[in-house]
């Protein structure tokens, strides 16, 4: 399964990792430093739970982290791709809820990470439109560029599982 578009006319992140909100965190595999060289971002233990949308070997996390893995495309999703995204922001949420420290990632940290964290943020009582604005204020412009998944977030994802189920 390809789980990352070669159209990336778009900049790498300059951190491996930002904070949105108290608790939830969003980044990728690769950053670049202050020199503009590409780096690999390897997660440890600074996190209570990780939850991966893209997987590479020797990136982490550590031993003993919670961690969650659901490869999926940066592009269209199945039903049961959808549902799955639910389900790991309801996960998110609620270790967020109960003051865990969570990172939600993927390749560059704009896409599919920006997905699960804006639905976890929805599960936290912000609408749609506020949560993917903060984490493009938060993580990067370029975040949520994939008009598809935005989309998804602005019709509930409820919704978008059930029209997209129809298509199946």
């Amino acid at each position: 399964m390809r789980t990352r578009q070669r159209d990336r006319d778009v900049p790498a992140p300059r951190s491996p990792w930002n904070q949105i909100r108290l608790g939830l965190w969003m980044g990728g595999h690769y950053f670049t430093d202050d020199s503009g060289e590409l780096q690999f971002a390897v997660v440890a233990d600074q996190f209570d739970m990780v939850v991966s949308l893209y997987s590479k070997d020797g990136h982490g996390p550590a031993v003993g982290v919670e961690h969650h893995v659901a490869t999926m495309p940066d592009g269209p999703l199945n039903a049961g791709q959808i549902a799955r995204v639910q389900e790991l922001a309801a996960v998110t949420a609620q270790a967020i809820t109960n003051g865990r420290n969570v990172l939600v990632r993927c390749h560059a940290g704009y896409n599919r990470s920006g997905l699960v964290a804006a639905q976890a943020l929805i599960h936290l009582g912000y609408d749609a439109r506020s949560a993917i604005l903060l984490i493009r204020r938060k993580r990067s412009p370029w975040a949520l560029h994939n008009r598809t998944f935005e989309l998804y977030l602005e019709t509930g994802l409820d919704l978008a599982h059930l029209l997209v189920g129809l298509e199946s």
